[in-house]
């Protein structure tokens, strides 16, 4: 019956039923068990979601909201059927003023689609989650990526969201100003909330100019210990780096191995230094100096744009580097902890890794303290699934106990939901409550975070 509603008031070319269509809502790039929905809408405007939260809320139908389904955590799976609202037809820029440096666009466009009409500006869009991700899908889950060591994460980035509430209000959490010490911090609550307090239908964000110059750099050190070590010291030292990413060796003979790179098999440090090109030649001998007090080696620089790709390229095919065969799967896990206990957590996940016999790499933002694991397993083994498994679930209960978040950027979903109480405390009723306030009938992406 409801499904006619939403043919009738949305159009017909706007819900589908299609078998191709369920399937692709039905999952996302998490380990989590596909589960379809009734029925994909695809709105075009604010109207068209109001339509489909009244038809939800009358008729008490699960509404689950999907970008491109890159997620890793389960969030955009619709675990109780019902609509799955697909943002790809809402994807336009609605306000640009390069004299602001802001911009205000629908969830559907994509980060690399902004990114192309910024460019034309000398302005960027500078967060990266290493996927061209929809940014409203990384305003749901706060991601950050490589270059949240200089530009923090999605939170540090809205100035306002449009929102619609499950009764269909309407609501604005900021405004275009860069601040603001009116009300309570609004806009804050609705980052990372996954889809169940509110529908997204324009996001302000903030703009950056491009830098002259980047400037990447890559080197050896001995342990993974010194690895954290150095991120500490450059952070100490107040040098803006753009990028400061770390590979196990693990990691890196993966990387060579299944694509052809020669990277030297140890574990490394890729760095970006992104400025004026004055700038940039200090911070590269200064970072120079201080790696090599450390032991480092295999020190490369490189100022060409292609063979920055290339080396960027290697980091983010790095998880496709472990599954490329037959039968196997892989699980992960995404922590962030303070600078100062990261040496203790990169050896402790490294160890865990190792204990159970397969294999799997560590790697991450290691200049804000978010590193991630993968530990594959054979599909045709019994219990190899489960042996994986337990690594991450060790790895986010330590991650909580020396003052961290069982996700840096990956968000809840339904992968870490059972760490919720452990991390939040009596803070998860509070939560709860704000949850039952706004989506009071429960239609909103049911069965997330809680």
């Amino acid at each position: 019956m409801y499904i006619e509603q939403l043919k009738n008031k949305l159009g017909s070319e706007k819900v589908s039923l299609e078998e191709k269509d369920l399937k692709q809502h039905s999952h996302d790039e998490s380990p989590h068990e596909a589960i379809d929905p009734d029925v994909v809408c695809f709105p075009e405007n604010r109207q068209d979601i109001k339509t489909i939260l009244e038809i939800a809320r009358t008729y008490k139908v699960p509404v689950t909201p999907y970008g491109i389904g890159s997620g890793l955590e389960g969030a955009a799976i619709p675990v109780h059927h019902g609509i799955s609202i697909n943002f790809n037809k809402m994807n336009q820029i609605i306000d640009f003023s390069p004299e602001d440096m802001t911009v205000t666009v629908q969830p559907g466009i994509t980060r690399v689609q902004l990114n192309q009409f910024l460019k034309e500006y000398g302005l960027m869009f500078p967060i990266d989650p290493n996927i061209d991700a929809s940014i409203g899908g990384m305003v749901a889950t706060n991601a950050s990526g490589t270059t949240g060591l200089r530009y923090g994460a999605m939170k540090d980035q809205i100035l306002d969201l449009e929102i619609v509430l499950s009764d269909g209000t309407v609501i604005h959490t900021g405004t275009k100003a860069k601040k603001s010490s009116s009300g309570y911090l609004f806009t804050n609550l609705f980052v990372g909330s996954e889809g169940t307090l509110g529908i997204f239908t324009e996001i302000t964000m903030k703009l950056y100019g491009i830098p002259e110059e980047t400037v990447m750099a890559r080197c050896t050190l001995d342990t993974l210990e010194v690895c954290a070590k150095a991120s500490q010291i450059i952070s100490l030292k107040g040098i803006p780096i753009l990028r400061l990413e770390l590979m196990d060796k693990e990691s890196i003979v993966e990387m060579n191995r299944q694509n052809d790179y020669h990277f030297p098999e140890k574990h490394s440090l890729f760095l970006e230094f992104a400025g004026t090109k004055n700038a940039i030649i200090h911070d590269v001998e200064l970072v120079k100096k201080l790696l090599h007090e450390l032991g480092c080696e295999d020190w490369v620089v490189s100022r060409d744009p292609s063979e920055q790709q290339e080396i960027w390229r290697a980091r983010k095919e790095l998880s496709l580097a472990f599954v490329q065969e037959e039968g196997m799967d892989e699980v992960g896990a995404d922590v962030c902890v303070p600078i100062s206990r990261l040496p203790e957590l990169l050896t402790y996940a490294r160890q865990l890794i190792q204990e159970t016999g397969l294999r799997g790499g560590v790697w991450g933002h290691v200049g804000d303290g978010n590193f991630h694991t993968l530990v594959l397993f054979d599909t045709r083994i019994k219990g190899e699934k489960e042996l994986a498994e337990s690594t991450n679930e060790a790895l986010a209960k330590r991650a909580i106990e020396v003052g961290g978040t069982c996700t840096g950027e990956h968000g809840v979903g339904l992968g870490k939901i059972k760490y919720q109480e452990i991390e939040h405390g009596p803070a998860v009723r509070i939560m709860k409550g704000i949850k039952q306030l706004l989506d009071p009938t429960g239609i909103l992406n049911p069965g997330k975070i809680f």
